[in-house]
């Protein structure tokens, strides 16, 4: 069971940290320029735990497998945090702006799933879209 928790787990307390960090850069900050600082520890923090995790493995030989993923995953992640910086900054919420857009990934993610990857589009599924899109117009409404 607990191989199954832990890494739903880790992503929402690294999720958690990570919005808290990302509505606390500065405002008077380019976005990329932290994002510099922001690599750099990941990159340090990532080349140790390859090394703690293969008990001194071969690097170069684990890059040779990677493919166009990894590459896409970099853009991506850019985005990610470039984007909720600047969310931030456009004055959302902390505790809407990562609401929304689970909520807006949810929908998103169930038609990928169906499209690419063949994942079952069950009536469930379709009916938490909807409670999904409730939510997100609920959340949403100006007082």
């Amino acid at each position: 069971m607990i191989e199954f928790v832990w890494p739903i787990a880790l992503v929402v307390v690294s999720n958690v940290v990570y919005q808290v960090c990302a509505k606390s850069v500065p405002n008077a900050i380019n976005p990329f320029a932290s994002m510099i600082v922001t690599y750099l520890i990941a990159g340090v923090v990532s080349v140790i735990l390859y090394f703690v995790t293969t008990g001194g493995g071969n690097l170069g030989r684990e890059l040779s497998k990677v493919n166009w993923a990894s590459f896409v995953y970099g853009l991506a992640i850019v985005g990610l945090e470039v984007g909720f910086i600047c969310a931030y900054k456009a004055g959302w919420e902390v505790s809407v702006a990562s609401v929304v857009q689970s909520g807006a990934l949810a929908v998103a993610m169930l038609f990928v799933g169906y499209l690419a990857f063949h994942e079952a589009l069950t009536w469930q599924k379709l009916l938490g879209v909807v409670v999904c899109l409730v939510g997100l117009a609920l959340i949403n409404l100006k007082s």
